[in-house]
């Protein structure tokens, strides 16, 4: 009698399995930022929210968790029940720079999450305070190079984008450029604006506001062709330093385990996000580049973090011998 009624729970919990996975959600879905809010993956995970909200019926509820360069809040992601409830904005520096960056990194970007779809890529741009003595590309090489002693370089924790991105810029320069740590590119930003620091390396969606009202100064972006969304500023490729061509990404995660029909609404939510006339206006007016087909998806996710995780490893530990 008891192992009949053991297998007969155990055939009632893998029926109504499925079915509370057919029903999600129920309930609100935190969406974890692992940045202060203001900052580009903040930007990005609050217009897709908004507009997965409508697909899902539930609201998507943005929760910033910022520290050690966005891996504080990946880990608590990775660590959350796999049932949807949990997700994660994560970017090119939590699963592509990470490991390369953290010994005792605790998760891997590749096993300990359920890919679900890229968001956006995001160009980087160079910005200066709106005093830094140089305009253009060269100029500014002159005078870091000069300056290698007292100049600032800020960026929103090791392992950010910013940092990352700005550590391969010095790399290449030969320099070593004091650099400045923030919780988030917005508090860093917020002091590049008031001119406390020199510069940084950022996502063009967390600057351009800046740029356009004149409060920094762009000294060029790492594409090999200009931005639509500044078709006036100069790529590094034809300013003088094409070796510097970099791009970041954000993305949605979940924890690892989710179950597949939770998996494929979130993933539709997203792209339905991504196709939403006023997110995808908002996303262009930024800067950022849309994913399209394929390319959104939890497949093409998965393998593009097995790529940025193999692609920056021997970047980052060559810079940092």
């Amino acid at each position: 009698m008891k192992r009949m009624l053991i297998a007969a729970a155990a055939a009632l919990t893998l029926a109504t399995a499925p079915t509370k996975a057919q029903d999600y959600p129920t309930r609100p879905v935190t969406m974890i930022v692992p940045f202060a809010a203001g900052g580009p993956t903040d930007i990005i995970a609050r217009l897709v929210a908004e507009s997965m909200s409508k697909t899902l019926g539930q609201q998507v509820i943005i929760e910033n968790v910022a520290g050690a360069g966005g891996t504080t809040g990946s880990t608590r992601a990775a660590q959350a029940a796999p049932d949807g409830y949990t997700i994660l904005m994560g970017h090119m520096g939590t699963h592509g720079a990470a490991p390369g960056l953290y010994k005792n990194l605790k998760y891997n970007p590749s096993t300990d999450f359920t890919p679900i779809g890229l968001a956006a890529g995001t160009p980087i741009v160079i910005v200066t305070k709106k005093a830094f003595p140089a305009d253009d590309t060269k100029g500014f090489v002159s005078y870091v190079k000069a300056n290698n002693d007292k100049i600032t370089q800020a960026h929103a924790g090791v392992g950010s984008v910013s940092f990352t991105t700005c550590m391969l810029l010095t790399h290449q320069l030969g320099v070593k450029a004091t650099a400045v740590a923030y919780t988030g590119t917005g508090p860093a930003l917020n002091d590049l604006v008031g001119g406390q620091v020199d510069y940084m390396c950022d996502q063009l969606p967390s600057v351009i506001a800046q740029v356009r009202a004149g409060t920094v100064k762009a000294i060029s972006i790492a594409l090999p062709e200009r931005s639509p969304a500044l078709p006036n500023l100069a790529t590094t490729k034809e300013s003088g330093l094409p070796e510097f061509q970099v791009s970041a990404w954000n993305a949605v995660f979940a924890p690892k385990n989710l179950p597949e029909p939770i998996k494929a609404k979130l993933a539709d939510s997203l792209s339905k996000a991504l196709d939403d006339d006023k997110v995808k206006a908002r996303l262009l007016d930024l800067g950022a580049v849309i994913p399209q087909g394929k390319e959104r998806g939890p497949d093409a996710l998965a393998a593009l973090v097995k790529s940025e995780v193999d692609r920056w490893g021997p970047i980052l530990k060559s810079v940092q011998q």
